[in-house]
């Protein structure tokens, strides 16, 4: 019995991750990438600030991953992940503006 559970288990990680990898799960894992590396770049700007932070490279990252997760879930036809993307697709690129408007307001304050 655990001879086949572990046949069955391996039949399914071997059809997930090798026989069903093409360009669309390729993208897929590359957005997946981007998605995680946002938390990375927080992280690591917290821990170097001693607070929490929000780098503008979190928001790259974020625009970045998300939009190439939308592009997946529209090919993939997933409802529930195209309305989360597409919606948080739209945040990214807000915070993306109000932190490149306050790069602006910085570089002018100093000039």
């Amino acid at each position: 019995m655990l001879i086949d559970l572990a046949n069955t288990v391996g039949d399914y990680l071997h059809d997930v991750f090798v026989t069903q990898i093409d360009g669309w799960v390729i993208l897929g894992f590359v957005a997946q990438f981007m998605f995680t590396m946002r938390f990375v770049v927080q992280w690591l700007a917290s821990e170097r600030a001693g607070r929490s932070v929000i780098p503008f490279a979190f928001w790259t990252f974020s625009l970045g991953g998300g939009t190439l997760l939308l592009v997946y879930a529209v090919y993939r036809r997933d409802p529930v992940f195209i309305a989360g993307q597409a919606l948080s697709t739209f945040i990214y690129i807000r915070n993306l503006q109000f932190a490149l408007r306050e790069r602006r307001q910085n570089r002018a304050a100093a000039g």
